[in-house]
């Protein structure tokens, strides 16, 4: 496995890239609410993405058509933007985003209410919440990646939701995916994290089962029982004390 530390010039610029990801984000939080398509949500992303001199990292990517995933309730991940697609009162929408400053890359997702939710899905954002900042918490120089994984198994575990088998955490930086993936449950793996390494880490938490499947559009990720899915990211930076998170505001 190639695993690509970083240098400290290519941190900078990838804390640049995160701060994009994060004033994303900030508007997206400030505009989602009933009657806004997702589509509106994409433009905007968009456009702090292009002021802020970066690129949309999706935008094209294995021909994504957009700049953001928007994914609705049981939609896991990979939903792509619509303009007939209007958000209600009751949702939950996850927006995944990627922005590429000057070479390096910046990789993170959080899922939002839509107006008041159900007390299940408030559960369901605030757990999937907590088990990315508890695998964050583990982050650190010699750890091993299995224990990334299970402290997001165990979180998922205590309140009983389905844990996505397929898709999961990655190393990131001069590309969108590189080496390690990080699975969302433990497997075993022996992979030992090093300071420098900088790994996304996203939880994908069900409140029904684990299984999903992808729609006829080859990129909608969808719940096989049609119950909601939440996803939160963040692009990680792996020192000798506690891990960075480069997807925030500077």
């Amino acid at each position: 496995m190639s695993v690509h530390k970083k240098s400290r010039e290519e941190l900078k610029l990838m804390r640049e890239a995160g701060n994009i990801v994060a004033l994303v984000h900030q508007e997206m939080k400030r505009i989602i609410e009933p009657g806004i398509s997702t589509k509106d949500l994409d433009e905007a992303a968009f456009k702090i993405i292009k002021a802020n001199k970066a690129v949309p990292t999706f935008l094209g990517y294995h021909g994504f058509p957009a700049s953001i995933c928007a994914s609705l309730n049981h939609e896991v991940v990979h939903g792509i933007p619509n303009e007939k697609c209007i958000l209600k009162e009751g949702d939950i929408i996850s927006i995944d985003v990627g922005a590429t400053y000057r070479g390096l890359v910046g990789d993170g997702a959080w899922t939002y209410p839509v107006g008041n939710i159900s007390d299940e899905c408030k559960m369901l954002l605030e757990t999937t919440e907590k088990a990315l900042m508890a695998a964050i918490a583990v982050m650190k120089d010699n750890v091993l990646l299995d224990d990334v994984s299970g402290a997001v198994e165990d979180v998922a575990n205590s309140k009983g939701l389905g844990i996505v088998r397929q898709y999961g955490g990655h190393g990131v930086g001069r590309e969108m995916h590189e080496e390690p993936f990080v699975f969302n449950y433990r497997v075993g793996n022996k992979f030992v994290i090093k300071n420098g390494m900088t790994i996304a880490i996203e939880p994908m938490l069900n409140l029904g089962g684990d299984d999903v499947h992808t729609l006829e559009d080859d990129w909608t990720v969808v719940t096989n029982d049609g119950r909601p899915s939440a996803h939160f990211e963040h692009t990680i930076h792996v020192t000798d004390g506690d891990a960075e998170i480069l997807t925030k505001l500077l």
